[in-house]
């Protein structure tokens, strides 16, 4: 998986369109192998993180779980720790 796309499921509060949209963005990059597509291909390169963004919504939106949900900051502080002791800082 990208390193730079995060998980979205079962967050208090919520993903925002612009987390979801953020991920797509990540995903079409990482498979295009892209950041910045050509103006010949830039229309379907926005094409296809709008619906990449629309069907990760859809999935979200309809997953069902019984875990409570998970604390954003407590989340990012996982993720500092584990980079500290992977990096070394």
């Amino acid at each position: 998986m990208c390193r730079n796309i995060r998980p979205l499921a079962n967050f208090e509060p919520p993903v925002t369109d612009d987390e979801v949209h953020a991920a797509a963005l990540q995903y079409v990059r990482k498979i295009s192998g892209t950041t910045k597509p050509s103006q010949a291909n830039a229309e379907v390169f926005d094409r296809a993180v709008a619906e990449v963004a629309e069907a990760s919504a859809r999935l979200l939106a309809a997953l069902v779980t019984t875990a409570p949900p998970k604390d954003r900051e407590e989340e990012a502080a996982k993720a500092r720790r584990r980079a500290a002791l992977r990096y070394g800082t």
